[in-house]
């Protein structure tokens, strides 16, 4: 069975936190970082939000939508920052759980909060919560009572983001940054059977892949590994395996880069990984994987699930 993912979702003011908490939504704005939560955040998945050091309730996503001309819809007024004004296009409809405000200083949070201490603040718009973390936040609190307040929309139109290998045209078309391929990388490795498949073919053995999940950025004093693949729940030793993932050709500095992270995790690593359009010869200490799209054309706009549905991983 394949598990749900937990994100923190962070939310820059206040005033947008208490927005979020009265209609139950949580919004990104027209980003490629916006997009990238958006693509990232599947409906049956759980969210918290992140303000002021804190922890804000629990929450599943019930339903997701991009919606065109968000400028002018509620309920978040546009942002500023720098010289660029941005709205909230990308929004995930939640059902409330559990109500509760928790410091993320508090040991349940110590994956989440390790993120944010490596990195020296959010500066993201969302983090990925391992399944330890789900546990102890289902047990905080307590059970949301009563029905939220639903926003009151006028008639919208919605659209489909679009990710291309060039500039793009936000909101509609984005560049096919290497967020959003960890993110394609992420999903397909997180179905189990194919999970199955890339441990046979970088010859791991001893790991149930039904019982392991696949992380996003993980921040390590030495960097940050794009995709963490560890035991869900371990007992007694932890293993993992470290990915790093690569747009186009991996270079020594991408395999030295990879190899101080297994170094760092120690015996506890099973194997470290870099994924790219072209990988160096075949290393002992290092596992080279090449993905592509089959039957599409990048230089072309594709929506996600497109990308998605067509991603292929080669070994050897």
């Amino acid at each position: 069975m394949k598990l749900r993912s937990y994100f923190f979702i962070a939310v820059s003011t206040k005033e947008h936190l208490e927005l979020c908490k009265r209609y139950a939504m949580a919004g990104f704005t027209n980003s490629i970082n916006g997009a990238w939560a958006y693509c990232e955040v599947d409906k049956g998945d759980f969210i918290s939000f992140l303000y002021g050091a804190s922890a804000h309730n629990l929450y599943e996503v019930l339903e997701k939508e991009a919606i065109s001309d968000a400028e002018s819809l509620p309920p978040w007024k546009p942002v500023i920052f720098g010289k660029r004004v941005y709205h909230f296009p990308f929004r995930l409809y939640l059902k409330p759980i559990r109500e509760f405000k928790e410091s993320i200083a508090r040991n349940e949070f110590a994956y989440i909060a390790e993120n944010l201490l490596l990195r020296g603040g959010y500066r993201k718009t969302h983090f990925q919560a391992d399944q330890t973390t789900l546990s102890k936040v289902s047990e905080m609190g307590e059970l949301y009572q009563g029905e939220p307040k639903r926003l009151r929309m006028p008639p919208h139109k919605t659209f489909i983001p679009f990710f291309v290998k060039g500039r793009g045209a936000p909101p509609q078309v984005y560049p096919l940054r290497e967020v959003i391929l960890q993110a394609l990388i992420r999903k397909h490795l997180s179905e189990p059977s194919r999970l199955r498949e890339f441990l046979d073919a970088i010859n791991v053995q001893g790991l149930n892949a039904w019982e392991l999940e696949v992380l996003g950025e993980k921040a390590l004093p030495e960097g940050h590994v794009d995709l963490l693949i560890k035991e869900a729940r371990p007992t007694g030793i932890s293993r993992k395996i470290v990915v790093e993932v690569k747009t186009g050709k991996a270079t020594k500095r991408d395999v030295k880069q990879v190899r101080s992270y297994a170094k760092e995790l120690g015996e506890e690593c099973m194997a470290a990984v870099l994924i790219a359009e072209k990988t160096p010869r075949a290393l002992e200490d290092i596992r080279f994987v090449r993905y592509g799209f089959e039957g599409v054309n990048l230089e072309k706009p594709h929506s996600f699930q497109k990308l998605l549905s067509t991603l292929q991983l080669s070994f050897g």
